[in-house]
């Protein structure tokens, strides 16, 4: 995976490019940094709310920071838009990790 500076050279070149802007979510979850991997996964579904595998990361995010509700929520819209553009598996694997916040 590319650095964040890297990444953020991307994001310069299309602001609104979904894949560069889950990456530095990814990249910011992965350095402890959950505010900003949250906001760039907020960023990366407005780019494309069919980008279902950034409402789950989002929710991991969440869970880490302590917000439960806050993850069961991203939880619950990422599963929807996955059954919208037909994502059974994306849909699955969020209602699995639903069941694991609830359990």
């Amino acid at each position: 995976m590319p650095s964040i500076a890297d990444l953020e050279k991307l994001l310069a070149m299309d602001p609104a490019d979904p894949f560069v802007l889950y990456g530095l979510a990814q990249e910011h979850a992965k350095a402890g940094d959950t505010a900003r991997a949250v906001a760039f996964y907020d960023r990366c579904i407005a780019a494309d709310p069919a980008y279902c595998y950034a409402y789950f990361h989002k929710a991991k995010a969440l869970e880490l920071a302590g917000d439960i509700a806050g993850a069961r929520q991203s939880l619950d819209k990422g599963m929807q838009e996955a059954r919208r553009c037909g994502d059974g598996h994306a849909a699955g694997e969020m209602q699995g990790y639903l069941e694991e916040l609830e359990g």
